[in-house]
């Protein structure tokens, strides 16, 4: 069985009028990535506007690090709500993606001076998301509103043993599409009259990267790394490789770190064996009769079933849900490759789409109807996983 459903999103017409806005809930949603700048506006739940000011490799060039386009990137930010003639003091609150910082467990986060400190400090990684998340709270100091964030990449729920790689030395991180898997995860727990803590469930997000968490009462205890790690091959990523012919090729001359780190993620996957991380693109090959197009895309459907199924195993079978979201879940011969082989398990439901920015605005509502609290951040962070 696949049950299909999706937000429901209503544009409303802008007035800046601070009246209007105080009786409101209007929140400023930042979203920044390598190549793009996301903003959304919504308010009481629906959006006002969404937009996704893209960024020419020429422009980003210009700038030696990221935080050199704090300011570039705050400014287009600013022109954006005034081109939509909103108000900044008709904000409530500000939200932004998570940052680099040290692992935390999910939840809703005020966005603070330590954890911008650790961001800065590159120990944990470095993103564009990191300047999205200080310009968040500069904003909202400048406007005495709360900032935050929700479910970031770093959310670390992971069980003990989904720690064991087979070294010591290596230790198994917990690197997922956390906002998203969590936020679908929710909605889906609700469509079937559950609490999201009371429900297990396995959560696909088929992007560019792929990852699939295994959920276990509103913890997520174990998912693939889908940054740069382990687990089935995605449009862009190389996923797991057998380990003796990688050592071997890291140490035969012929690559630099710097390319066997390109091979493994953006240049891995779909790139690495079809020239393309477009799926449309690959599809329309194989209604050509591409016969290899087939084949590959037939290994990606076949590797990811095999993490579903991985899933399935750490949660001993109790599974009342397999949710596939990211843009990959809108191709019907995709979702039928995977419905073949783990439809088994649970009954399938689709949410397809990134649905990041949903998922951060839906967060803050919480907070700001007094559904969730929101957690400081340097009293959550540890280093070891305090989740059994």
């Amino acid at each position: 069985m696949i049950i299909l459903f999706k937000i429901s999103l209503k544009t409303v017409f802008i007035e800046e009028n601070r009246g209007d806005s105080m009786s409101a809930k209007r929140i400023l949603v930042l979203n920044l990535g390598s190549t793009s700048t996301k903003i959304a506006v919504f308010q009481d739940g629906e959006a006002i506007f969404k937009e996704s000011v893209k960024h020419s490799a020429d422009e980003i060039k210009k700038f030696a690090d990221i935080w050199d386009q704090y300011d570039y990137r705050k400014n287009i930010i600013l022109e954006k709500l005034k081109e939509k003639n909103v108000g900044l003091t008709s904000l409530c609150a500000v939200a932004s993606r998570g940052g680099n910082t040290k692992p935390i467990p999910g939840g809703i986060y005020f966005i603070d001076e330590k954890m911008i400190m650790d961001m800065k400090s590159r120990r944990y990684g470095t993103h564009p998301t990191n300047v999205g998340c200080a310009i968040a709270l500069d904003l909202g100091k400048e406007l005495g509103i709360p900032v935050l964030t929700v479910d970031p990449p770093v959310t670390d729920e992971f069980c003990n043993l989904a720690r064991y790689s087979g070294l010591p030395i290596i230790r198994r991180m917990s690197s997922f599409h956390a906002l998203n898997s969590k936020a679908t995860a929710k909605k889906i727990a609700e469509k079937l009259g559950k609490k999201y803590e009371e429900i297990n469930m396995i959560v696909v997000h088929l992007g560019g990267g792929i990852s699939v968490g295994a959920h276990k009462k509103g913890k997520v205890i174990d998912a693939n790394n889908s940054l740069d790690g382990d687990g089935p091959f995605s449009p862009e990523r190389a996923g797991s490789l057998p380990t003796a012919d990688l050592v071997r090729l890291c140490f035969s001359g012929k690559y630099t770190e710097k390319e066997i780190l390109q091979m493994l993620t953006g240049k891995g996957g779909l790139v690495a064996y079809l020239g393309t991380n477009n799926c449309q693109e690959v599809e329309e090959r194989i209604d050509k009769g591409d016969e290899k197009a087939r084949e590959v895309y037939e290994a990606m459907a076949y590797q990811v079933s095999k993490e579903i199924g991985s899933a399935a195993a750490v949660l001993k079978g109790d599974v009342q849900a397999i949710a596939l979201t990211g843009s990959l879940a809108y191709s019907e011969r995709f979702v039928n490759l995977l419905k073949e082989r783990v439809s088994f398990i649970a009954p399938i439901y689709l949410y397809p789409g990134e649905n990041e920015m949903e998922a951060l605005a839906e967060g803050v509502f919480r907070f700001l109807s007094g559904q969730e609290q929101a957690k400081i951040y340097e009293e959550c962070c540890y280093t070891e996983c305090k989740v059994s």
